[in-house]
């Protein structure tokens, strides 16, 4: 039975917590979201809990936010009771470790994010006519003065975290980066290798050769084109990146079987074969203008299908697809080389004691040094041609 709490008004609007997603009406929350963004949506969030990938048991337990209004839904954000770090790819241990040798209890703390999706994006969804600061002061209520340690927005778009910053401006901001593809009328593959060095150029042609030479070629299946044999092996692939290091992959098949139910329209699986037989597998979202590659797998050794797999098929289908951004995911310096930018992304950190916010406040401003420095860098180091 899933619980559900009213807490403080104002101006007219209600806040609600409940814990779990579908105590809140799904089409009144799309409605609110829109499916430009598709892990905002209420199917992609209700897929994590009914698959328990988001639960109690695994350490992410619901408690999203509903803004009510003369008995309208007028304000949606996903928030989590957090009992560990994991999952998330905006690193804290040592914050917890820190706070725990003090004699403090870090967790449970407060996240507002996609469970296990590093994704930049929105965050609150509003409708017209709610003043975002009301709404913003109100929510900040879920966790002020309560016995969470901490709240933390993670991967927000820029806007939104100003519009936080203007509302609480204690909240303490942290950078990473993330290297991002984005179209500038290439118009085709060949377009866009076009604008690299000529060094890089031909690098990208060779790892491309090297993979068909192997005996693979490479499909893309979207939407209504993927079925349950596809999707089977494109789990099984997932679960082998996971099982080389010795892990289990967060999601769980009954996540993927949900979202190819409910939200077809939002995936993109690239099937690499070896012959009539299936060898590795990428499954994309898309929404809006954006593709984001999120999962990957082989069950073979073959050199730079990771690269055909994971960016040039991305790449391709944004091309052919009019999508003109391309999120491939967290980490790797190595996406840098194969034309994908680095793009600052800011989190923020609500932290409930004053000794705990000074010591992370040091830190964030010298790791915000160290971030600039690296960003610049990597700016230099891009392989486009100069003008």
């Amino acid at each position: 039975m899933s619980e559900t709490r009213a807490s403080v008004t104002r101006e007219g609007l209600s806040l609600q917590t409940v814990s779990t997603i579908e105590a809140l009406p799904a089409e009144a929350w799309n409605a609110l979201v829109g499916d430009a963004y598709p892990f905002l949506r209420h199917e992609f969030l209700h897929a994590l809990e009914a698959s328990g990938a988001a639960s109690a048991r695994s350490g992410w337990v619901p408690r999203h936010l509903g803004l009510w209004q003369a008995g309208n839904l007028v304000g949606v954000m996903p928030c989590y009771h957090k009992y560990h770090s994991f999952g998330e790819y905006v690193f804290d241990w040592a914050w917890a470790d820190a706070w725990k040798r003090a004699g403090g209890h870090y967790y449970p703390k407060a996240l507002t994010a996609i469970p296990f999706t590093p994704a930049p994006g929105p965050r609150l969804g509003l409708a017209k006519g709610i003043d975002p600061f009301d709404a913003r002061e109100l929510l900040a209520n879920a966790w002020e003065g309560s016995e969470l340690s901490s709240w933390h927005l993670l991967f927000a778009e820029d806007d939104d975290v100003d519009a936080w910053q203007a509302v609480r401006p204690s909240l303490l901001e942290r950078h990473s980066v993330q290297f991002q593809w984005q179209d500038a009328d290439y118009g085709d593959f060949d377009g866009f290798l076009a604008v690299l060095t000529s060094k890089r150029r031909k690098e990208i042609r060779r790892e491309r050769r090297i993979v068909a030479d192997q005996g693979i070629h490479l499909r893309r299946l979207v939407g209504s084109d993927i079925d349950h044999e596809a999707l089977t092996h494109f789990y099984r692939c997932y679960q082998i990146t996971y099982l080389e290091r010795g892990q289990q992959g967060y999601l769980n098949l009954a996540f993927f079987e949900r979202l190819l139910a409910t939200m077809p329209d939002a995936l993109v699986l690239i099937q690499a074969r070896l012959g009539s037989r299936p060898v590795a597998a990428a499954l994309c979202l898309q929404g809006g203008d954006t593709l984001y590659g999120r999962y990957w797998g082989s069950e073979v050794e073959a050199d730079c299908l990771h690269f055909e797999a994971c960016y040039y098929q991305g790449i391709e289908h944004c091309l052919a697809q009019g999508l003109t951004h391309f999120d491939p995911g967290t980490q790797g310096e190595h996406k840098l080389m194969r034309g994908f930018a680095p793009r600052l992304l800011r989190s923020l950190h609500h932290l409930a004691d004053p000794h705990l916010y000074q010591a992370v406040s040091r830190f964030c401003t010298e790791e915000q040094r160290y971030i600039t420095a690296y960003r610049k860098h990597l700016d230099e180091s891009l392989p486009f041609k100069r003008t």
